[in-house]
């Protein structure tokens, strides 16, 4: 067979010059059975679950007559919802801006301080002791002492909240991923007379990647949750956490429920915010690899 002929269709067919099939093909590829699935499998169980608790959380509400002040019924919180939705996301903006700021700050600084003390053992193993027992005292403890430094009316005590919330699982996480690297991986940067700047760009920085969106993930929750309770002790009327103490204390609590899933919708957000950076960032990664073939 001559190289003109190889790939080169039949006589008498007909050669589709359009383009259309690739397309098709690329879609068959892309929505076939077996993805849909497994997209079935790992997300419908959670729908439906949802969509279960719901419905008791909402018949059980209206069969044993439970009063608004204890836990309104899900048709009240969503027409709460939809009736205050401007204010809600005004209130709810303006916390998310806090949240944000106290993340790039806390998961900032986190990173830096890992990348300084992961570079020398001694310094890394004095001061984890001091950040896990740091990281375990609550933000109850925390939030009157920034207050009181940074203003209750100041967002950036809110702020300095998060980041503290934060700083310290993104310091651990990511410093466990500098220094958990491969001894034989090590050896070999070494082989080729490799310096600690090339070693810690090209080995142990991408090793130390899924750590560190493990730690963004769970930071991103903490986020918001240490914003709104940091509120519970003061801030700004336009302030989420205030705006649900101000409607609880007036026996309003359906608008306060709806309040709290403002707050609920900006976390899983941040959340899938964080978790497709991740995707884009380390496409290589077993974990990534395998929810696409999913």
């Amino acid at each position: 067979m001559s190289e003109q002929q190889i790939g080169r269709a039949p006589a008498g067919a007909e050669v589709d010059t359009t383009g259309f099939s690739d397309v098709a093909v690329a879609i068959d590829h892309t929505i076939s059975p077996s993805r849909a699935r497994n997209w079935l499998q790992n997300y419908l169980p959670a729908l439906l679950l949802f969509l279960l608790v719901i419905g008791l959380w909402e018949a059980a509400v209206r069969l044993f007559d439970i009063k608004a002040f204890l836990l309104p019924a899900p048709s009240a919180i969503a027409n709460a919802f939809i009736d205050n939705l401007s204010l809600l996301r005004h209130v709810g903006w303006f916390t998310t801006k806090e949240a944000l700021g106290g993340l790039f700050i806390g998961c900032g600084l986190g990173v830096l301080t890992a990348l300084l003390t992961a570079r020398w053992t001694t310094a890394s193993e004095a001061l984890l002791p001091f950040a896990i027992a740091a990281n375990s005292v609550p933000i109850i403890a925390f939030a009157p002492i920034l207050n009181n430094w940074f203003g209750v009316a100041n967002p950036l005590s809110k702020m300095m909240i998060v980041a503290v919330i934060v700083f310290f699982p993104t310091m651990i996480n990511t410093v466990r991923g500098l220094t958990l690297v491969s001894p034989a991986a090590l050896e070999l940067m070494h082989a080729y007379a490799a310096s600690e700047f090339q070693i810690l760009f090209k080995l142990r920085l991408p090793h130390a990647l899924p750590y560190m969106f493990n730690a963004f993930k769970v930071a991103a929750s903490l986020s918001m949750i240490g914003a709104v309770v940091s509120e519970y002790f003061g801030g700004s009327r336009s302030a989420l956490g205030v705006y649900i103490t101000q409607e609880a204390a007036q026996f309003r609590f359906t608008t306060a429920w709806a309040a709290i899933i403002v707050a609920c919708i900006v976390g899983i957000t941040l959340y899938l915010i964080i978790l497709g950076l991740e995707r884009l960032a380390i496409p290589w990664h077993v974990s990534v690899r395998g929810t696409r073939n999913n």
